[in-house]
């Protein structure tokens, strides 16, 4: 008797098993999958190669690093200049809670102020883990706002 998850695959489709229970992926799913990752992939090497548009700092010392902070930059008519965003937060599972994040997004805001940006923003689920962290070093939702977006 073939197993189920095995009989899943053999259709053509990936298999994600969970205890007993497996569930079949169709590959539709994992097309989307994997253009996202590319995507995803293509938009790294644009920063790491020098853009205007935005940067990575890594958190740490250099041969190695504790973190890293990824920021994309624009122009915002109402907030008259430039205004950044913060696209990734990463800080290893250990060292958090530790107060690293707060210091490293407190210098940060203040060097960014430093070259005349006038705003930093960042998208977070209200009860992620790391919303806290920006709370406490002023960020607020906009009111009366909502951000809505359209993939091109």
């Amino acid at each position: 008797m073939t197993p189920p998850a095995a009989k899943s695959a053999a259709d053509g489709g990936a298999v994600a098993v969970a205890g007993n229970a497996a569930v079949k992926i169709s590959p539709r799913v994992q097309a989307a999958e994997a253009a996202e990752a590319e995507a995803r992939h293509e938009a790294l090497l644009e920063l790491l190669g020098g853009t205007p548009l935005g940067v990575i700092y890594l958190i740490g010392p250099r041969r190695s690093p504790i973190g890293y902070i990824a920021l994309s930059f624009g122009h915002s008519i109402a907030r008259g200049g430039i205004i950044g965003s913060v696209e990734e937060f990463y800080l290893r599972r250990a060292l958090r809670g530790r107060g690293i994040g707060t210091e490293v997004l407190g210098n940060l805001l203040r060097a960014l102020s430093s070259h005349g940006l006038r705003a930093l923003r960042v998208e977070t689920e209200a009860d992620a883990p790391g919303a806290g962290l920006f709370r406490r070093l002023g960020f607020r939702e906009a009111a009366g706002q909502r951000v809505l977006t359209r993939a091109l």
